[in-house]
């Protein structure tokens, strides 16, 4: 935040403008707008469209940024004394024009250059915004702080990249390299805050070590120094929580007083008298939850191995985000890496679309849009490895024949999300030339999945290590697990480790009686390869209707998994629904149900698809459900050692990613990515589990 209200940075006001009263009832994240002035220096400055004040001034406002929030949290000693495998956390009230991440990323870059020890040490952003910035405006005012400080340029081009679309919720950035996640919840900041989640039955619980409390002033936004903004500051911190501010305002000092925290003034920045710090030290005060300590270098309860159980997409991806916080992982299966049903040629990446005033918990939206920034991220290590792309961006259009949402509804949403193409647009962008697909959902970044290249690169990570294993026995003792099973060779072996997570789908139960019994529902996908003529007809991005298709051409590898080779052009369709079969033999009659079922949706296709499918190629998988549609993701109730990640349905690659690194912060005891209300939802033990299915 900046010395004064005309070098200030607007981050919320409690007198949004007009426009934006209907769309918070709606939850539709009201944009800020950016105005651009000339200063006296002939600099460019941003100015809040709303509000009138500059977003940054042509002082110096990143050396005012490690001032006021680096070095009176103490930030370059605390962070260099971080032991390995060591999380801190920093939550930042305001993310504005991300200064303050960029000064704290940099910081935490040089310290990882000179301390060895945090090579496995994580740093975790949690930042709020009500009125974010679209990227167009973030990148002309970060394009602009590159040129002032070109030490800066290396971190904003990845921040850029990931930058989310404007969707109300909590948005995960993983940057691997650094060791950095960041989560961004846009909305209300005391309502985003009242969503972290702290379980007290698992331990450890997470903290808050400092705040950046960077909201616009006291005078002008009084939200953010409100009664249940500081209440949830108490609520997130423990002792030795410390917290700055560049405010000294009595209703800050009061604020932070009250609630557990003892202030001292300090010298303000340039101009600037006065600005607070201040730590947590009133114990008493704090509610049970977090009235110890945290301890120095608290790594006591992080597992040093964990075993993964089930190596299709959800074990895949849990092995992943527990071998990126430095835990090495078994990832056992009782035969090969997506042998199951994760293992079809392509998955296509499109969420089943929410009405947007309650697209902050629907999981399968928030989890489609991490799972897309994850997988392009991915893309960029499958090239260094020689690997086929992970996901390759082609859009898609759901016809809406079999949605939960119309066109009226789809325009609540950024464009770069979801949109509605024009008749004209949709035809040229599918192909149909008879359809009408007036009424459709254009999803811009949707895209194909290629299950092998994802497994490809996962298991190039050098903490996970694959093992074959027929496993029929979880032993929990106090201090580890012991996992017992048949090898390839149908002898006895025994791993143990520190604890394990379930991922074998509708198996999982065996293992673990605790573990729900789901519902079983097999899926046949099938693909065919079409003449040049057929293709010329077909349509040219995936289409969603009450099943989907898509052309794709084989890449190399896919022959690994699925009858492909590599360069042929290959059209998927799919896929059968078949409750409480598991066998998983090919079947012509369900070739038959995906073709009449396209044809259905799409009668022009009648002409162009084969009608004689003796020479389709498929694939069936047994897919996993729980009653209420949920995946069951959580440590068992009555374990310390057992975790489960399952029932993921037929939304897998959209949803295991989220899913696995909530999962893993719990374990670890950092904040979730995931709601309260979420993390309820998704419960092994919640409610809607504890009647079996008839």
């Amino acid at each position: 935040m900046f010395t004064s209200k005309s070098t200030s940075v607007p981050k919320e006001t409690p007198n949004p403008p007009a426009q934006s009263k209907t769309a918070n009832a709606l939850n539709i994240i009201t944009p800020a707008r950016i105005d651009w002035q000339v200063d006296d220096t002939g600099n460019q400055v941003p100015v809040s469209g709303e509000f009138g004040d500059v977003y940054f001034s042509h002082a110096d406002g990143l050396a005012e940024s490690r001032y006021v929030f680096l070095a009176h949290n103490q930030l370059p000693e605390r962070l260099a004394r971080l032991a390995p495998k060591q999380c801190f956390t920093i939550t930042e009230l305001g993310f504005g024009t991300g200064l303050n991440l960029l000064a704290t990323w940099l910081l935490w870059r040089q310290l990882r250059e000179t301390h060895p020890q945090l090579a496995t040490a994580r740093l975790h952003f949690i930042t709020t915004e009500k009125f974010p910035i679209p990227l167009a405006g973030l990148t002309h005012i970060l394009t602009l702080w590159a040129q002032r400080a070109p030490e800066l340029a290396e971190l904003i081009a990845p921040l850029l990249a990931a930058y989310p679309p404007l969707i109300a919720g909590s948005h995960r950035l993983n940057f691997f390299d650094d060791n950095l996640t960041v989560d961004m919840w846009f909305g209300d900041a005391a309502e985003s805050l009242a969503k972290l989640a702290l379980d007290t039955s698992i331990e450890p619980t997470p903290c808050v070590d400092a705040w950046f409390l960077d909201g616009f002033a006291p005078s002008c936004n009084s939200a953010l120094w409100a009664e249940d903004i500081f209440t949830q500051i108490k609520r997130l911190s423990c002792q030795d929580t410390t917290a700055a501010t560049y405010s000294s305002a009595g209703i800050v000092k009061r604020g932070l007083r009250e609630h557990g925290f003892e202030i001292i003034k300090v010298k303000g920045f340039g101009r600037k008298n006065q600005m607070l710090t201040a730590v947590m030290t009133d114990a008493a005060c704090l509610s049970e939850i977090n009235s110890k300590s945290k301890p120095a270098n608290s790594t006591h309860n992080t597992p040093a191995h964990s075993i993964v159980i089930g190596a299709g997409v959800s074990g895949l991806l849990t092995a992943w985000s527990l071998a990126n916080r430095g835990i090495q992982v078994t990832l056992l299966d009782k035969s090969a890496p997506l042998a199951g049903a994760s293992g079809n040629p392509r998955a296509l990446l499109a969420p089943k679309m929410t009405p947007i005033h309650h697209v902050d918990e629907h999981l399968h939206t928030m989890g489609y849009l991490y799972s897309s920034r994850l997988y392009r991220v991915l893309n960029e290590t499958a090239v260094q490895l020689n690997i086929a792309p992970i996901l390759e961006p082609t859009g898609a259009l759901d016809l809406l024949i079999k949605a939960n949402i119309g066109t009226e509804q789809i325009a609540d949403y950024p464009d770069d999300m979801a949109t509605t193409l024009s008749l004209t647009q949709a035809q040229d962008a599918s192909g149909l030339n008879i359809q009408d697909v007036s009424e459709n959902l254009y999803l811009p970044q949707s895209g194909l999945v290629n299950p092998q290249a994802l497994k490809e690169t996962i298991l190039t990570h050098p903490l996970i290590h694959f093992q074959q294993l027929a496993v029929n026995n979880i032993s929990e003792m106090e201090s580890h697990v012991c996992i017992e099973g048949y090898d390839q060779n149908q002898q006895v072996t025994s791993i143990t480790a520190d604890n394990v997570v379930v991922c074998a789908a509708f198996e999982s139960h065996q293992l673990d009686k605790r573990i729900f019994d789901c519902r079983k529902i097999r899926g046949q996908l099938s693909w065919f390869t079409p003449t040049a003529e057929q293709l010329a007809s077909l349509p040219k991005i995936p289409l969603k209707y009450s099943g989907y298709c898509t052309p794709f051409t084989a890449q190399a590898g896919d022959e690994n998994l699925n009858d492909t080779a590599k360069g042929q052009p290959q059209f998927l369709l799919g896929a059968s629904f078949i409750r409480n079969d598991t066998n998983t033999d090919i079947r012509e009659e369900e070739h038959q149900i995906s073709r009449d079922k396209l044809v259905t949706a799409i009668p022009e296709m009648a002409s162009v698809v084969p009608t004689d499918i003796s020479g389709w190629q498929g694939r069936a998988g047994v897919r996993t459900q729980t009653p209420d549609y949920h995946p069951i993701v959580g440590q068992l109730i009555d374990s310390e050692r057992i975790w489960v990640m399952s029932a993921m349905g037929a939304k897998g690659y959209a949803i295991a990613p989220l899913c696995a690194e909530a999962l893993v912060d719990r374990m670890l005891g950092s904040f979730t990515p995931l709601s309260t209300a979420m993390l309820a939802r998704l419960a092994p033990n919640r409610t809607r589990l504890q009647t079996p299915l008839t």
